[in-house]
């Protein structure tokens, strides 16, 4: 196979990407080097930022290729994601590969005959040594249909009315942290700040609601821009929102983020606007309300480890408790100041997140500082065991926000708002260390915070939850927990019940259950008979139980019959939180 002769690109580093195969999931990559070193090294990266995990994104590029001029020059892998071409220098270089796109997350790369996206860590290779300089994207048309757009938050060089053209980064860095939509979506913007936002929307139905999506995320882009005193890092921002049958989740880059949610969860245009119209679509708000405070919080102000990103292998921090966990208590908080939630949905979402901690296992083996630490191999990689040995960066470090603000707040001098502010300050928009934040909280408290981390950070014992929030207003209270937590198991039901997880020192525990059970049946002890039920909800079991407290569960392990005796307890309560005194909580939650 002979490719053309390599013309000089417009750039030191230039990519041009079509669409290969819609039906065979195909993107074609093609890389120009001006200047390329002697026997050049290219290599494409195992992770991307925000998504703690080594995802081998190399497993998906095939058939790969180099030239000069117009002969081919050998192509030497030398390990899992590196390359060696062995080129000489004076004449460009161009290699040629393609990637299998077929993951529909907001993390690689997708193509099919509906949609295109990609981030640019699953398609471009990095040319070692030339990382720093500018590089160029060339989207091609070719192949895909008349009325596909393109949505990047890159400079635009040269683009058509839809989109396609060129496209210009500052480095390597900026390249791959500005993802790319295509296809026939829907397109709206706004100006927040002084700030023009774009959203897009892909495979919305045909009830939504584009307007009240804009206008609900015009008034989060706002509050948050407010949160940070006018600093206004980004000149331009894009949401790309993918709208599917079953799914949630985000990752924030510097100037776009990439959404994915429900289908079901975007407002609708035969629903009343007043608030939160469900939870589906609260809990999209607080999504966009995450990913957007990132651009503050972790894309500039970031871990000092992450001050530049190493792609070929795990970039360690135990930081992700702040990065992710006080964005996570803001992005809620925001919410409620934007005016899209009132103070009683803003509680109930604070009560859900305090049971979830307080119902997990793990809260008392692992630190949320060795959480953030451990991401790489546990919080991407959960299984049964993950309740009972692991505990979330970002649940539990959105508790530690709140123990913190609210113990600033009641000292009377300051709030963690102002700390965040004296942090972005401090740091330049730039690189922190935890010092870095104790250093700032003793300045605006005028006290050490030093103990209180290292307990509610590095230590695994419970936060001081109720002392704190009683004192802000807002009553405790313990009530029965559900059938699941009592029991201490976790449930899928799609077709009968079974076993998922099987909690630390729980009911379910001492009866005998595990992971992958297969719950059939109950039998009751009536007394003067024996009752048996077939049970195909965990729901159904009050039902049969009526007031007994024991029981038999007949299960199925390994196509194998077992009968479990259970013996309920009232052990496992939850929190139930109010409000006490509306007035102390409105200026807590509704500080502008």
């Amino acid at each position: 196979m002979m490719a053309p002769a390599v013309a000089a690109p417009d750039c030191p580093v230039a990519y041009q990407v079509q669409a290969l195969s819609l039906q065979a999931h195909l993107f074609a990559i093609t890389l120009t080097i001006a200047q390329p070193a002697p026997r050049q090294v290219l290599s494409l990266p195992v992770w991307i930022a925000g998504s703690y995990l080594v995802r081998e994104f190399s497993k998906n590029l095939q058939c790969l290729q180099a030239w000069q001029g117009d002969a081919t020059v050998a192509v030497t892998q030398q390990d899992k994601c590196t390359w060696q071409v062995e080129n000489t220098t004076g004449q460009p270089l161009q290699l040629r590969y393609q990637v299998y796109a077929y993951d529909n997350s907001v993390r690689t790369a997708w193509l099919d005959t509906e949609r295109g996206f990609f981030n640019g860590t699953s398609l471009f290779l990095r040319v070692h040594g030339q990382e720093d300089g500018a590089h160029q994207l060339t989207l091609n048309p070719e192949g895909l249909p008349g009325d596909w757009q393109v949505a990047s938050a890159l400079p635009a060089q040269q683009t058509g009315a839809n989109g396609f053209g060129s496209y210009l980064a500052g480095n390597y860095d900026a390249l791959v942290d500005a993802p790319v939509e295509m296809g026939a979506f829907w397109s709206g913007s706004f100006v927040a700040g002084g700030i023009t936002h774009r959203f897009v929307v892909a495979g919305a139905a045909p009830s939504f609601d584009g307007a009240r999506l804009l206008a609900d995320t015009q008034a989060i882009c706002e509050a948050e821009i407010n949160f940070w005193h006018g600093e206004k890092p980004h000149s331009h921002y894009l949401f790309m929102l993918n709208a599917v049958d079953n799914s949630y989740g985000g990752l924030e880059h510097s100037h776009s983020t990439a959404l994915i949610c429900k289908r079901a969860d975007l407002p609708r245009v035969d629903q009343a606007t007043t608030l939160s119209s469900t939870d589906g679509y609260t809990a999209l708000l607080g999504l966009i309300s995450h990913e957007y405070f990132h651009t503050w919080n972790v894309k500039r102000l970031r871990p000092a480890e992450f001050a530049s990103y190493d792609y070929a292998r795990e970039n360690y921090t135990e930081l992700l408790w702040f990065f992710e966990g006080f964005t996570s208590y803001f992005h809620d908080l925001l919410l409620r100041r934007a005016g899209l939630i009132d103070d009683a949905t803003y509680l109930a979402l604070l009560n859900k997140t305090i049971n979830q901690v307080l119902q997990t296992p793990g809260r008392k083996v692992q630190s949320v500082a060795q959480a953030s630490f451990d991401a790489w191999v546990k919080y991407y990689r959960q299984d049964e065991n993950t309740v009972n040995a692991t505990i979330s960066y970002y649940t539990k470090g959105s508790l530690v926000a709140l123990c913190l603000d609210l113990s600033l707040r009641q000292g009377g001098n300051t709030s963690l708002d102002a700390v965040m502010q004296g942090l972005w300050q401090r740091c330049q928009a730039g690189p922190m260390t935890q010092n870095d934040l104790l250093t700032v909280l003793a300045e605006l408290s005028g006290q050490t915070y030093e103990a209180q981390l290292a307990h509610w950070v590095h230590g695994t014992d419970d936060l001081p939850l109720q002392e704190l929030l009683q004192q802000q207003g807002i009553s405790w209270a313990e009530e029965p927990a559900p059938l699941a937590e009592r029991l201490g198991l976790r449930t899928t039901e799609s077709s009968g019940v079974r076993i998922k997880s099987v909690l630390r020192d729980s009911v379910a525990e001492q009866a005998g259950f595990a992971s992958g059970d297969e719950w059939l049946g109950v039998e009751i002890d009536q007394g003067a008979a024996v009752q048996g039920w077939r049970l195909a909800k965990l729901d159904e079991l009050p039902l049969y139980l009526g007031t007994a407290q024991s029981f038999k569960a007949l299960i199925a392990r390994d196509q194998r019959l077992r009968t479990l005796t259970v013996t309920l307890s009232d052990s496992a309560p939850q929190i139930k939180l109010s409000i006490a005194d509306s007035a102390q909580v409105s200026q807590w939650l509704g500080q502008a």
